[in-house]
């Protein structure tokens, strides 16, 4: 089990919607096959895995007053089918939150969009597309708890153990994967990928220096 952060600074036992273990690699479509090794999760494994955090988000904040967190921009084609299986009321916020400089290694954290409706006392779900070493996240729940909700969870669409730096409480994990780097359905290689209806493996010659 993983804990569980609250606004108090405190950690309690909770049952956690662990990530589903991706083993099995799919065919690449024929006009991707020159830019792509794999499809890791297909589309319909995504629409699957979607509509059960969904469930698992829903039955956690019946009676909650719910703020949606999503971080932009790796998140927009998640947070929005996700957004459509949430049947219960809810408000809606963006943090953007930027790591990554045309290239696949960390560095310095810069926020491009601050928070612009109240926390304090609200139950908050986080959203982001990919935990991997954990330093975003770490940074944004600690940035969160300190304008005071009422408890504040987190719900990821990728989890790479294997990259791991801190240990970060996440309560909603969708998929646990390899360390490879991925494309599609909102992640993106310089900007490109995102419209991929699904996750694939991006040939390591179009990120490598020469």
């Amino acid at each position: 089990m993983t804990t569980r952060a609250t606004s108090e600074g405190t950690a309690s036992r909770a049952p956690v919607e662990a990530g589903r273990r991706i083993v099995r690699r799919n065919v690449v479509p024929a006009q991707w096959r020159s830019e792509l090794k794999s499809v890791l999760i297909t589309e319909a494994q995504i629409r699957r895995r979607v509509a059960e955090l969904a469930r698992a988000i829903t039955r956690d904040h019946v009676g909650a007053d719910l703020l949606v967190v999503p971080v932009l921009t790796g998140t927009i084609v998640f947070m929005a089918d996700l957004l459509r299986h949430l049947h219960l009321p809810l408000r809606l916020d963006f943090v953007g939150v930027s790591s990554y400089r045309e290239g696949t290694e960390s560095r310095q954290l810069t926020f491009t969009k601050e928070l612009r409706l109240e926390v304090a006392g609200s139950d908050v779900l986080l959203v982001d597309d990919i935990l991997d070493t954990g330093n975003t996240l770490a940074e944004l729940q600690a940035r969160l708890g300190r304008l005071k909700p009422r408890r504040v969870r987190t719900c990821v669409l990728l989890n790479k153990p294997d990259r791991r730096e801190r240990d970060v409480p996440v309560d909603y994990v969708g998929f646990d994967i390899p360390n490879e780097f991925v494309v599609g359905y909102g992640l993106d290689y310089a900007e490109r990928y995102r419209n991929l209806p699904f996750v694939g493996v991006l040939h390591p010659d179009r990120y490598a220096p020469a």
